[in-house]
């Protein structure tokens, strides 16, 4: 395998005598300079970029029965959403949710949460503005 020994912003690749290793992306910048330093097609970079980063967001005060649904639409586009254990018997009550996903899973979530109820659809609003209004 060859690999370039550093990306062009001069980070090392965490790669040692052709042994597959784990490298740290930080954000969108580091994973479009990671992919062209190994020749990406330019046309794959801003496909492949938000699949490459990993986010969690802390939602609180979430109604059980609106975390539930969250849970399973971002299960069905292959993130998570970490809920309490007896969120099932808690559906009126609420509680802090983390959602977990790549950037890519997180905007397609917003879409998929907007298509339900007004109480879910502000939820995607406020996802919607802290992806829109947060480095990525």
């Amino acid at each position: 395998m060859t690999v370039p020994s550093t990306n062009p912003k001069g980070y090392k690749l965490l790669m040692s005598d052709d042994k597959p290793m784990f490298i740290k992306i930080n954000n969108l910048d580091e994973a479009r300079n990671y992919l062209k330093s190994i020749g990406c097609d330019p046309k794959g970079i801003d496909i492949m970029a938000p699949k490459m980063i990993t986010k969690i967001i802390l939602v609180k005060d979430v109604i059980m029965q609106d975390a539930i649904i969250i849970k399973q639409d971002m299960l069905s586009i292959g993130g998570e959403v970490a809920i309490p254990r007896d969120a099932f018997t808690l559906k009126d009550s609420k509680a802090d949710i983390l959602i977990i996903g790549t950037i890519k899973q997180l905007y397609e979530l917003v879409e998929k949460l907007d298509r339900h109820y007004t109480r879910i659809k502000k939820i995607s609003k406020v996802l919607s503005d802290l992806l829109r209004n947060t480095p990525l």
